[in-house]
């Protein structure tokens, strides 16, 4: 409802046509076995992925225009039903319908933070249940998502037209953000001040998450810009090397 009278232009339209230029790609990994479930759930997660998936695939993102996850996934059980997957809900890891969406809009987000979309919602994990699968991959820049209340939103505030690019192959699902013109920058995106800490009993860590925009053309590197820092619980062992501070 609130969406409806925001005086947004939301993106709706998907053109079977892909734009000519990538401005960003990636993939990630869709099996994690350091889960302490049976991998039924992570096959099930795979089959919502694709549900969802498909509801965002060739989506514009126009210049004016802003991309709301939901929007668009809320749609996604019109052909076949969600199966149980992991989810978090009130703070415990656990199985319900639909559960492992997350594992998407963690991919578009990262993506996004290689563009100069500008990011209008996002909200991080408030625990790590596990280790992340890839271990090089840098912390905090996830994006949760719940119907109705968490979304991940980005609006296009420049001139160029933004598509989004998804894909599934094997055990690994593939993302790429395609313009219509070259992008004249490159994105650098790094972790900064990692750091784990003890309060109360648990573990957390804080991290901080920065970006390094590079000019193509003028050969310019640009100060690096700190984001955001978060802070989030720790919901698994360390390595006994691990230096957590009380």
């Amino acid at each position: 409802m609130r969406m409806y009278f925001d005086a947004n232009s939301y993106a709706k339209t998907k053109a079977t046509k892909l734009q000519p230029f990538c401005a960003y790609k990636s993939k990630t990994n869709l099996l994690n076995e350091n889960t302490g479930y049976d991998m039924k759930f992570q096959e099930n997660k795979i089959f919502n992925l694709q549900l969802a998936a498909e509801t965002i695939n060739g989506i514009l993102i126009r210049p004016q225009e802003t991309f709301s996850f939901w929007q668009l996934v809320r749609k996604a059980e019109q052909k076949a039903r969600y199966k149980e997957g992991l989810s978090v809900e009130n703070g415990v890891l656990t199985t319900v319908k639909g559960g492992g969406l997350c594992h998407l809009s963690n991919l578009l987000f990262w993506m996004f933070l290689h563009t100069p979309l500008t990011i209008v919602e996002r909200h991080p994990h408030r625990i790590k249940d596990f280790p992340s699968p890839d271990a090089n991959e840098p912390d905090s820049v996830d994006a949760t998502v719940s119907e109705g209340w968490l979304d991940l939103k980005v609006k296009n505030q420049t001139g160029l037209t933004f598509q989004i690019d998804l894909s599934f192959n094997g055990s690994c699902l593939y993302g790429r953000i395609l313009t219509d013109q070259v992008m004249p920058y490159r994105y650098d995106v790094t972790n900064r001040d990692k750091m784990f800490f003890k309060r109360g009993g648990k573990v957390f860590e804080q991290v901080s998450v920065c970006r390094q925009c590079t000019d193509y053309q003028w050969r310019d590197i640009q100060p690096t810009q700190l984001l955001y820092t978060d802070i989030f619980e720790i919901g698994y062992p360390l390595p006994e090397e691990t230096e957590i501070a009380s």
